[in-house]
C-alpha cells in the first residue's frame, strides 16, 4: 500500500473528552512527516460501548453516522486499538445481513488503522527522531494485540527513541482489567487483574508505562496513583512526537 499524503483523524472518545494532548501529539507526528491532517468536527463515538454492552440497535445507529462521516476519507487513523478493532472487525458483524451497508463497512474497514500500525506498516516509519529521558515499559492492550495483531509496531517505534531505555515487563500481554464496561460490571475481578498488572510494571524498573489505548492507561494510572507510585503513563503518540 503506498504512503498516504493525507490522513483523517478518528479521535477516540477518551482522547476527545479527557486526553486531548494525545490527539495533539498525533497532529504533531503527521506535521513532522509532512502529511496533511483532516479532523471531521462532526465525528462522534463509533458505537463500541453500546456494542460491548449488547445494545446492537443503538450501536448500528452510531456506526451508520460514523461510516457516513468517514467513508470518503483517503485513510483513517486512530490512537486506539479498541476503536479500530470495532470498525475493522465488529462493524461487519453489525451489518452482516444488510446488503446496502455492508459494502460501505468493508470499504471503510480496509482503510482504517491504529496509529503505530499505520506508521510502521503503511508508511514504513520506525524512527521519528524523538527523545525521552527515562526507562519505559510497554503494555499490550487486548483489542490491539488480539483483534488487530499489533505487537511489534509500537515497540519498534519506542526502541528508536533517543535517550530512553526500554524494559519489557513480565506478562506484558496480560489484560489490565479495564475492558470498558467490564470494569464497571465486575469491579472486584477487574481490580484483582489490575493489581497483577501494576506489580509487573513496578518490577520492570520502568518510570514510564507506555500504551496505545487511553482506557488501559487511565485504569493503570489510577491504581499507580492510589499506591503512591511515581510511575507515569503515556500514550505512545506522546513519546514519539517528542
Amino acid at each position: 500500500m503506498p504512503a498516504k499524503q493525507k490522513v483523517t483523524l478518528f479521535v477516540q472518545c477518551l482522547v476527545d473528552g479527557i486526553y486531548p494532548e494525545v490527539g495533539q501529539a498525533m497532529v504533531d507526528i503527521f506535521d513532522k512527516l509532512g502529511i496533511q491532517v483532516l479532523c471531521p468536527p462532526a465525528q462522534t463515538c463509533c458505537g463500541q460501548p453500546a456494542f460491548n454492552s449488547g445494545y446492537r440497535r443503538e450501536a448500528r445507529i452510531a456506526a451508520r453516522r460514523f461510516i457516513a462521516i468517514f467513508e470518503k476519507a483517503e485513510v483513517v487513523v486512530c490512537p486506539s486499538g479498541s476503536c479500530v478493532n470495532m470498525v475493522r472487525n465488529h462493524y461487519a458483524e453489525l451489518f452482516r445481513a444488510d446488503s446496502q451497508w455492508l459494502p460501505r463497512v468493508d470499504n471503510l474497514a480496509a482503510k482504517t488503522f491504529e496509529l503505530t500500525e499505520f506508521l510502521v506498516d503503511v508508511l514504513g516509519v520506525v524512527d521519528l527522531g524523538a527523545r525521552y529521558g527515562g526507562r519505559m515499559t510497554y503494555h499490550d492492550s487486548c483489542h490491539l494485540l488480539r483483534g488487530l495483531g499489533v505487537r511489534a509496531q509500537p515497540r519498534k517505534l519506542l526502541q528508536n527513541v533517543s535517550g530512553a531505555q526500554f524494559s519489557e515487563m513480565k506478562d506484558s500481554e496480560r489484560c489490565c482489567g479495564f475492558g470498558g464496561g467490564f470494569a464497571l460490571k465486575y469491579p472486584d475481578i477487574s481490580a484483582a487483574m489490575l493489581e497483577v498488572k501494576v506489580q509487573n510494571i513496578m518490577e520492570s524498573g520502568a518510570d514510564t508505562v507506555v500504551g496505545c489505548d487511553m482506557g488501559c492507561l487511565m485504569n493503570i494510572q489510577g491504581m499507580l496513583s492510589r499506591q503512591g507510585s511515581a510511575i507515569k503513563t503515556m500514550h505512545v503518540a506522546q513519546i514519539i512526537a517528542g
